[in-house]
């Protein structure tokens, strides 16, 4: 506690000048112009980051579970197997990939209504791709909770067991390795040998962790329509991955109280009304409503 209290503030610390300035150097000329007319790369928060070093909301998840010497999650946590896939959804959907069926006369409710593919285009993202693949071609279509178990393998039809994606974080944390965020070590736990993929690049955590804190205390909107799509939804499925709490953990007393408080105001949203307003994400909160019900 003595070292939370010695700190001028809670926040994650910025990037000193110089860290600013060699990112600065490495990204090569034109890459700001060109970036943001690519309709499948992610909309760029941090003005800092390379295109490599730009993360999916599995990444994110993932990168906010993991721990940074080990190089793993915790061996508790049971609950972010089922967050990566509805990060997975969340994802397609705002690449404009996946759309939730029309909810017809009678107005059905999220939870009931069909995933729907909507363009079959390639996003670049291996396990993206595969998702999509399982989705366009599955007739009839599934709802977001039914997705969310079959693509984690929570099914007992063994005729839909094939939809399982296997090896989900193994291949998230490759990915980050090759983004430079991670490294690979095998470790030995007494009876065998187990990957890990310690953090290496230490800027890039403490950027996404101050992303989300600032989410919640500095720039928070109290308006969930107001806030980036993206980082709205990683706050829900952070929260539903059990990880959250870990970005919260360099906070002040007050500091990790207000932003609690705040991420609770957002889990009492009712999804059903907030995906009828405008610009709302339908799928998104039917996302949101599958973890929250």
């Amino acid at each position: 506690m003595t070292s939370l209290v010695q700190r001028s503030s809670g926040l994650v610390q910025r990037r000193t000048e110089a860290s600013r300035n060699a990112a600065d150097k490495d990204r090569p000329e034109g890459e700001e112009d060109d970036e943001p007319r690519r309709g499948d790369e992610q909309d760029d928060d941090d003005t800092g980051d390379s295109k490599e070093t730009r993360l999916t909301l599995m990444e994110e998840v993932l990168l906010l579970g993991l721990k940074d010497r080990e190089g793993y999650t915790s061996f508790w946590n049971d609950c972010i197997s089922s967050g990566l896939r509805g990060c997975m959804l969340i994802e397609l959907a705002l690449r404009g990939r996946l759309q939730l069926e029309a909810c017809g006369m009678r107005r059905k409710g999220l939870l009931a209504r069909k995933v729907i593919c909507k363009s079959d285009a390639p996003t670049g993202d291996v396990l993206l791709d595969e998702a999509l693949k399982h989705i366009k071609d599955t007739q009839p279509p599934e709802t977001v909770q039914s997705w969310i178990e079959l693509l984690s393998g929570e099914t007992w039809n063994p005729l839909k067991l094939h939809y399982q994606l296997r090896n989900v974080r193994e291949r998230l944390a490759k990915n980050l390795v090759e983004k430079g965020v991670l490294t690979t070590e095998k470790q030995n736990f007494l009876l065998f040998d187990m990957t890990t993929h310690p953090l290496t690049n230490n800027n890039i955590k403490q950027r996404l962790i101050k992303k989300v804190q600032e989410a919640v205390l500095d720039k928070w909107v109290n308006d969930p329509h107001r806030m980036d799509k993206r980082l709205l939804a990683l706050i829900f499925l952070a929260h539903s991955s059990d990880v959250l709490e870990n970005a919260f953990a360099p906070l002040l007393d007050d500091q990790y109280d207000l932003a609690m408080k705040r991420v609770r105001q957002l889990l009492e949203l009712e999804p059903e009304g907030e995906s009828m307003k405008a610009n709302a994400n339908e799928l998104l909160w039917s996302v949101v409503a599958a973890f929250t019900k």
